[in-house]
């Protein structure tokens, strides 16, 4: 009988525990109007360096540093990466960042998933949804968005991985203004 309350108790403990993880990443994000940050984006094996800003809900903006003055921007409606070269502007909703950057969808999401432990460092939760599989990972000490893995709309592999987080700063709000195509 002792053996069935010692299992009964651990398992209360770990889902107590479980659902703290949640509750935490939860109201960090609730408490998170906007965050900049380091990345590195690996994208089929081609790795790229530089920083954005998310304001929520949907906006991104990025300079990759050197790399023909490539910035992605997301005024929360349309994508545009542009460089020197070249400009490519999407609907924000045929793309994965439409996701990534909801932070109600996102709420709701980890809400009903599990989480799963990776190397006790990292907090992932899985997103399926229509035609995309996302990968959103959390710092398990800070509660953090640290990092997301998808694949792109042209099929690429792409992992993403953030650093040096700032939350909650006064932010222009010409930030996010989809830049010409000139």
């Amino acid at each position: 009988m002792l053996r069935y309350f010692l299992i009964f108790f651990l398992l209360i403990l770990t889902s107590n525990s479980i659902a703290e993880i949640k509750n935490r990443i939860i109201q960090n994000l609730k408490n998170t109007n906007n965050l900049d940050f380091k990345f590195e984006q690996n994208i089929n094996g081609k790795i790229e360096h530089g920083n954005c800003t998310i304001e929520y809900p949907k906006k991104i903006f990025c300079e990759y540093a050197r790399s023909n003055n490539k910035i992605l921007v997301s005024n929360g409606k349309s994508l545009v990466i542009k460089t020197r070269s070249s400009y490519y502007r999407y609907p924000l909703e045929k793309t994965p960042l439409n996701l990534i950057l909801d932070k109600t969808y996102l709420i709701s999401k980890i809400f009903e998933l599990e989480e799963r432990i990776v190397n006790e460092n990292l907090i992932n939760f899985t997103i399926q949804e229509k035609d995309n599989e996302i990968n959103i990972f959390f710092d398990s000490q800070s509660y953090d968005l640290i990092g997301w893995q998808n694949t792109d709309i042209y099929q690429n592999f792409n992992i993403t991985f953030l650093s040096s987080i700032r939350k909650n700063r006064i932010l222009s709000k010409k930030l996010f203004e989809i830049p010409s195509q000139n």
